[in-house]
């Protein structure tokens, strides 16, 4: 695992969090629920795309 992705997930997060406080307290609950999905799932994308390299690499390395 590359600590490149570690602080790309960080990023997102932080990002998501920051903009659903502010979406929050400006009344805008249901704004602030849909970033973070969104953020769930770019989050989920990047993690499926490295255990889809996992399972390449192992295919790969049994010959299967």
């Amino acid at each position: 695992m590359d600590v490149d992705l570690i602080f790309r997930i960080a990023a997102v997060g932080i990002l998501v969090s920051v903009l659903n406080q502010v979406l929050a307290r400006s009344g805008r609950e249901e704004q602030a629920t849909m970033v973070t999905l969104a953020g769930l799932v770019v989050v989920l994308m990047m993690v499926v795309r490295q255990i889809s390299d996992l399972f390449r690499l192992v295919k790969d390395l049994f010959g299967l």
